[in-house]
């Protein structure tokens, strides 16, 4: 998982599986005779980045306070869609909204759903992975946004799984090394490549239960998309 500017799911697959829908990438994998699918979201880390600069606050005081708000934040939902999204709706015409505003709600309580929005907008497409048969233990993230506690918490329970860090935060750059130490003969396949060089450095578990929040989650887009302009 990548929680870059965009946000990526992408699993390994034995055989060929693709959705349907048209809804995720299914691509040959670099290790021969594998395949990956993959769900990509357009406003991930992009969107820490669009609301930390419409509220002109810094980084660390934002996460202290969105810290101080429950899971669910009183009901408060961030649908991620600023710049129209991939996964899993296919539609450039999506576009963002704060939904379940009360007087209650400052900035920390934003910072927060924000949060909680991106991380459920991953589930949607891990849900369409394991469609295709993914069963991940585990996962693994990296990215910008990867750098946050309180984000890593949030998504580890949001998906319902462990998340691993490692320790080269670089994330497409490593890997397109690791191919060449391989074609190099520095490794002898992927898995030696990997066993080497890919070390995990802290483990998230879950701890809140985001159940009902995705399932409010999941109704936004059909809610909102008939009041957007075409």
């Amino acid at each position: 998982m990548v929680l870059g500017t965009s946000g990526v799911v992408f699993s390994a697959l034995p055989a060929y599986e693709h959705d349907r829908e048209g809804r995720l990438h299914a691509f040959c994998h670099a290790v021969p005779d594998t395949w990956h699918a993959m769900g990509v979201m357009l406003s991930a880390a992009g969107s820490a980045a669009w609301l930390r600069g419409i509220l002109s606050a810094d980084f660390p005081d934002l996460e202290a306070e969105a810290a101080q708000w429950p899971p669910g934040s009183e009901g408060l939902l961030f649908a991620p869609y600023l710049a129209g999204e991939r996964t899993p709706h296919p539609d450039p015409g999506a576009r963002g909204a704060f939904v379940g505003l009360s007087v209650r709600h400052d900035r920390g309580a934003l910072w927060r759903a924000m949060l909680e929005g991106v991380a459920y907008a991953l589930r949607d497409s891990l849900e369409l992975l394991r469609e295709l048969g993914a069963r991940p233990a585990s996962g693994r993230v990296s990215g910008g946004g990867a750098r946050s506690e309180l984000w890593l918490r949030i998504l580890a329970s949001v998906l319902g799984l462990p998340l691993e860090t490692t320790e080269s935060e670089e994330g497409s750059a490593f890997g397109a090394a690791l191919l060449a130490g391989i074609r190099a003969g520095v490794f002898s396949d992927a898995e030696d490549a990997v066993a080497r060089c890919v070390r995990p450095s802290r483990r998230i578990e879950p701890e809140w239960d985001y159940a009902d929040g995705y399932g409010r989650f999941r109704k936004l887009y059909p809610t909102l998309r008939p009041l957007e302009e075409p």
